[in-house]
């Protein structure tokens, strides 16, 4: 898996991952300091099954425990990976 960017604009941003096979990426919108909303993941059909959904949600989990934001996962993707994570309640709102 390659390296996963992140950008912020405004309120606004996301993590991306780029590869020859195409870019997914998860975006958010930033409520506070605070406080994230997870929106949306997607995944082109070129990378589903790679991993690279689950990748956008680790670096997500972990820049949150890194910076002290919580998230709502309002994404279905990302609240369905939240229930099969326990360990990661700590970064869910």
């Amino acid at each position: 898996m390659t390296e996963i960017a992140r950008e912020d604009s405004g309120g606004k941003g996301r993590y991306v991952l780029r590869t020859e096979a195409g870019e997914a990426e998860l975006t958010y919108s930033i409520l506070s300091p605070v406080l994230r909303i997870a929106d949306h993941t997607g995944v082109p059909d070129t990378l589903r099954g790679t991993g690279a959904g689950r990748a956008l949600v680790e670096r997500l989990v972990a820049d949150a425990r890194a910076e002290g934001f919580k998230v709502v996962p309002l994404c279905p993707f990302v609240n369905g990976l939240r229930q099969r994570h326990p360990e990661w309640a700590d970064v869910f709102a």
